[in-house]
């Protein structure tokens, strides 16, 4: 176990290393290469060293860079260093963290974070946190406590009833609302056709006038940072306009709601304080390693009552009942790499790398301006949405730049513009990947014009 266990650690290591070097996307030949891994399965075993060497030597350059500096396709964060070690060790506790009794490293660790998020944030101090899989599993989980609660006002027990026959909620989302909330409701039997949708603006945010009044139990759905363009929902004139009404509200912040610990950015979360239930993922912009999601509800007990289970094997914690807050019973203890990238970095930590790929998106934008393209959006955060020209012209220039291998961007279409769009969310991305990654962009497209 020694041996292969350095041998794991060594190969790793070396992984590592080569991110800054490598192509971000493998090329064609290193995929063709994964056809040794369709062979049928064999009969006897085969020493644990072999498999490790065949796992290397064929898997580690089929993978996406998205460790390294320059993967800009997705929000999706690399790992940080801390949250990195705190994986490999998490990986060998192998804690079940569904209960404090099967693991209370797990249970507290849990406790821990949720004070320093609750006050890191500047949340509602009685907002209870589930550490769940990633925003959809939030946003599913925030929604399932909304529709416990709203049924629950109204004397029907929606966990025990069911829907038939319940009474109706009506769901209020905005028109640029993002796929994992619609794949939320539609779990949670709402329905993706049932819900009203609301006018945006040009970059995608609510538009709180366009909101109807509201008569019967309801759930409103903001935005803090949209995918495309990260701008955010006015959540504090949404909050004004339906207070008093008994309106649930929900904030999918995947990765929005980090802009919140940044002082220059803590503009755009202006009345966060007064949700309901947020939902959020940390393997986006604090960088933990996949899965790792968190959601927010204020009151712990509508969030337990939605979330509950009991059998008579299952023991009550003294410090937490991690079960009662996530849909899941057994799962990984996701909390140990959340507290090692809070405590390695610290408020000013954090603070610093939102402020930085802000920046280096803010670099990209000037870029492409300073080339003669058009960028779509306003660069309020970590996104940028760019235009080449026509539709075809900016999706050769996509395609150019993810098999060129320097940097990788995904396509999108942007109310009715085909657009290039780039995500800046990795602690690794440095000046030099930004410079690079532009160059290469900006060679590419004035080759297909």
């Amino acid at each position: 176990m020694k041996e292969l266990l350095g041998a794991a650690a060594s190969r790793l290591i070396k992984y590592m290393e080569s991110l800054p070097e490598r192509r971000v996307f493998p090329a064609a030949s290193v995929l063709d290469d994964l056809s040794v891994f369709s062979g049928n399965l064999q009969e006897e075993p085969i020493d644990p060293m072999s498999v490790l060497d065949e796992l290397d030597n064929f898997g580690s350059a089929a993978t996406v860079a998205t460790n390294g500096g320059r993967y800009f396709g997705f929000v999706i964060g690399g790992v940080h260093p801390a949250a990195q070690a705190a994986n490999i060790l998490a990986g060998g506790w192998d804690q079940n963290a569904g209960l404090e009794i099967t693991s209370p490293i797990g249970a507290e660790l849990e406790k821990v974070c949720k004070r320093w998020l609750v006050d890191l944030l500047g949340l509602h101090p009685e907002m209870e946190i589930g550490f769940v899989s990633g925003a959809t599993m939030a946003n599913f989980t925030a929604l399932a406590a909304a529709r416990h609660a709203l049924l629950m006002e109204r004397g029907w027990d929606v966990e025990a009833r069911g829907l038939f026959g319940a009474p109706p909620i009506e769901v209020i989302i905005g028109e640029e609302v993002h796929v994992s909330v619609l794949k939320a409701l539609s779990l949670l039997g709402f329905g993706r056709e049932r819900v009203i949708r609301v006018s945006v603006d040009n970059q995608g945010r609510i538009i709180p006038e366009s909101i109807p009044e509201i008569n019967r139990p309801a759930i409103v759905c903001l935005q803090a940072g949209n995918v495309n363009t990260g701008a955010f929902d006015p959540i504090d004139k949404v909050a004004s306009k339906i207070d008093g009404t008994g309106t649930w509200l929900h904030i999918d912040a995947a990765f929005g709601l980090w802009a919140q610990v940044s002082p220059s950015k803590r503009y755009l979360t202006r009345g966060l304080d007064k949700a309901d239930s947020i939902a959020t993922d940390a393997h986006k912009w604090i960088n933990v390693p996949y899965d790792s999601g968190l959601v927010f509800v204020r009151n712990k007990q509508h969030l337990n009552s939605a979330m509950a289970a009991s059998a008579a094997y299952l023991e009550e914690g003294m410090i937490r009942d991690p079960h009662l807050t996530v849909p899941e019973l057994s799962r990984r203890a996701r909390a140990i790499e959340i507290w090692a990238v809070l405590r390695s970095l610290g408020k000013s930590g954090l603070a610093d790398l939102i402020d930085r790929c802000c920046t280096y998106a803010r670099d990209f934008a000037d870029g492409i301006l300073e080339a003669g393209y058009e960028v779509l959006n306003d660069i309020v955060l970590n996104q940028v949405l760019v235009s080449f020209g026509s539709p075809d012209v900016t999706r050769e220039v996509i395609s150019g730049v993810q098999k060129e291998g320097t940097c990788w961007c995904g396509g999108t279409v942007w109310q009715g513009r085909t657009a290039m769009r780039i995500s800046v969310s990795s602690w690794a991305t440095t000046e030099s990947d930004v410079r690079k990654s532009l160059d290469a962009i900006i060679k590419i497209a004035k080759e297909v014009h």
